[in-house]
Parts: structure tokens; sequence; C-alpha cells
């Protein structure tokens, strides 16, 4: 066998280990999206992790199997796996949740604010309750027109004793939301105090329902549009990172 020969021999063998290789990571792709609503979009520029927060935010107690729901305990080491990856550039949240348990969800919240990847956030339903943190916690926030966001004091269920310690633990919760939530967009703490305390848009609870354009003027959402519009904006975030930077100048020269 010449040395031509030799070259040949290996390159059709890199090639077919390639094509094993691809089915496989399509395979895992596909199990991580049944299993955990996750997907890594390959497009032409960048490979950005999908993350989907749905139904009921599961924390410390385990819901019924017929209820939609995000896992805590699934999430943080898939978030933790994320930022490790270097091979992940950007991350996009998509948000349709009813809220759920506030103490995980808003440690989920902490944890997305905490990556130092670019993140977008979409809400393409509703994220209500402690689903406002998980909203706000991207870098850059998209609603679609018809999504709604609600806002609403904290409630417990169970038996409550209505003891002042009662009623200051809960006023410890919502100030950790408040808190959350007002760094982490533009809108004004004693603004959301007020839109949480309201009693004149929900029979039966206090708060404040946002539709659309309603969560942009608030200050809550950055903006309204769709999937082409977040991805654009993480994409172009993407870009701005320094180690984009870095080799775009490295190609250049």
């Amino acid at each position: 066998m010449d040395m031509l020969d030799f070259i040949q021999d290996m390159e059709d063998k890199e090639s077919e280990n390639t094509k094993k290789e691809e089915p496989l990571q399509s395979s895992e792709n596909t199990a991580s999206v049944k299993e955990y609503g996750q997907a890594l979009l390959n497009n032409s520029k960048h490979k950005i992790q999908l993350i989907t927060i749905i139904g009921e935010i599961e924390g410390h107690e385990q819901l019924p199997n017929q209820r939609k729901s995000t896992k805590y305990e699934h999430l943080l080491p898939q978030l933790a796996s994320i930022e490790d990856d270097t091979n992940i550039e950007g991350i996009l949240i998509l948000n349709n949740t009813i809220g759920g348990d506030v103490s995980c969800g808003l440690a989920l919240a902490e944890m997305i604010a905490s990556l130092s990847k670019p993140k977008v956030s979409l809400v393409i339903g509703d994220s209500h309750s402690i689903g406002v943190p998980l909203a706000v916690a991207a870098d850059y926030s998209f609603i679609v027109p018809t999504g709604t966001m609600i806002i609403h004091p904290v409630r417990m269920n169970g038996m409550v004793i209505g003891a002042q310690q009662t009623y200051d633990y809960f006023q410890l919760i919502e100030e950790r939301i408040l808190n959350f939530i007002c760094t982490h967009c533009t809108a004004k703490k004693e603004r959301i105090r007020e839109m949480m305390m309201n009693t004149g848009m929900m029979t039966k609870d206090l708060g404040t329902l946002l539709v659309g354009q309603d969560a942009v003027k608030e200050g809550l959402i950055n903006e309204v549009g769709g999937l082409k519009q977040a991805m654009e904006k993480l994409s172009a975030m993407i870009e701005q990172t320094p180690q984009k930077k870095r080799k775009t100048t490295k190609k250049s020269l």
C-alpha cells in the first residue's frame, strides 16, 4: 500500500466513524427532549441549549403523574452541566408555567441568572407566580403578544397557623421574590408590590394579570416577540461575548 492509498483509507475510516456518531448524538438529543424538555440546537452559527419550563414547578414534594411539571432536581444538574460545557454558546429558555414551589422556583431562577453564558427567555404561554422570576432571570426576555404573567402574594397549601410569625414568614418570602424581580428587570419594587396586592382584578385572589405588551410597559419583560426574535437576539449576544470576539479577531488576522 503506497502513501496515497494509506491516506485515503484513513479518511474513509474517519468518515465512517463520523456517520456512526451522528445517529447516536441525534438519539441522545431526542431522549433529552422526551425526558427533560431539552434540545441542543445546532444552527449554522452557534450551539444553543434549549430549556423548557412548563406546567408546575415541582419542588420538595412530588406531584401526581397526571400533572405536567418541571422537576427541580432534574433542572439543577442540567444547568450546571450547561455551564461546564464549552461547546454550548448560549441558552434559550421557553416559559409556560403556572408557578409552583416558591423556594425551588426561586432557586432555579437564581441558578439561571448566575450562568455566565448569554441567555434569552421567551414566555410562550403563561409565566405565573414564581414563573415571573424565572422569566426575568435571563439576560434578555421576550413575551408573545398573547402571553400572560400573573403577580400575586405568596400562597401556601394545607393548614396554616394564623399567627404573627406566619405572616412575617410570608412577608419575608415575598421580599425575596420582589428583590429578585426588581434586580433583574426595570420594574420598580414598589410598583411590583402594588401589582401583587391589587384587589381590583381577580375575583378570588389578590394580584395583577399582564398580557403581552402590558408586561413590557411595566418593565418586567424587555420586548414582545416570538421564537424568531428570541433566536436573533441570542445570536447577537453570543457574537458580542469576549470569547467570540477573540475567535473572530484571530480569523481576520
